[in-house]
């Protein structure tokens, strides 16, 4: 008898190990040397997986604002302080796990500009009852958003109406979370490289500096062209305050 009432113990206390406790876990996605991924710009894709078994746990976007700029950039941050409020952009799962869970955690972002997205991972233990809440996980991405704007892509354009004139190009350029790239801002327009690099039938022909135009985040570019033929043309930004870099290329012809 004594035998059977302790197997019973032993079965219970193990039934009881094996249940899931609801645990949450919130996921926050940064930009290098800028604020978070937040609706404005689409936000962050996440998706998490047991790493174990690859079992989908939770996916979804982050939502909310970028957060405050005044704090992220502008201010000396002690040890544990905190980087978020309850506005800033996040993506929050409740996982029912048994015990401790090493999670594959997958970003990316910006949604609203997939040209441009970078996808960022991580791995992290999971303990079941052990909130990760506050700033949650943080992934951080570096890069810029850079569109040409024009030309558009493969747009026909008659060699005719260059006559006497440049080709002027013209992009937009900014942080990775949509922040304002501007003359003497935050992110100041000065401290950034972007060159175009122009090729006809796959040969680069030539190189080119961008001006700044005088709305945020644009910039634009004169190009010398007196051939017909099928051009590419490149356009790259080199932040070195940040190690941020981005990059756009389109294609066009001359007729």
């Amino acid at each position: 008898m004594f035998r059977k009432i302790a197997g019973l113990v032993v079965l219970c206390l193990y039934a009881g190990s094996l249940v899931a406790t609801p645990t949450k876990l919130i996921v926050r996605v940064k930009a290098k040397d800028a604020k978070f991924m937040g609706t404005g710009i689409g936000g962050a894709s996440v998706v998490i997986k047991d790493n174990l078994t690859g079992e989908l746990l939770a996916k979804g976007v982050t939502t909310g604002s970028s957060g405050d700029t005044k704090l992220l950039l502008q201010t000396l941050l002690a040890r544990g302080h905190a980087l978020t409020d309850e506005k800033t952009a996040k993506f929050e799962a409740t996982l029912d796990i048994k015990e401790p869970t090493l999670l594959d955690v997958e970003v990316l972002a910006p949604l609203s500009r997939k040209g441009a997205a970078i996808k960022g991972t991580t791995q992290f233990w999971l303990i079941p009852g052990k909130d990760i809440v506050g700033d949650g996980l943080i992934i951080e991405l570096s890069g810029l958003i850079l569109d040409i704007l024009s030309p558009t892509t493969h747009q026909f354009i008659p060699l005719s109406s260059l006559e006497g004139k440049a080709l002027n190009f013209k992009v937009s350029l900014t942080m990775l979370c949509g922040c304002v790239i501007s003359k003497g801002g935050i992110w100041d327009s000065d401290d950034i490289e972007i060159k175009a690099v122009l090729k006809k039938e796959g040969v680069e022909i030539g190189q080119y500096d961008l001006r700044k135009l005088s709305e945020d985040n644009l910039y634009d570019g004169d190009i010398d062209i007196s051939e017909k033929g099928n051009y590419e043309l490149l356009v790259y930004a080199f932040y070195a305050k940040g190690n941020n870099t981005g990059v756009d290329k389109i294609n066009f012809v001359i007729q």
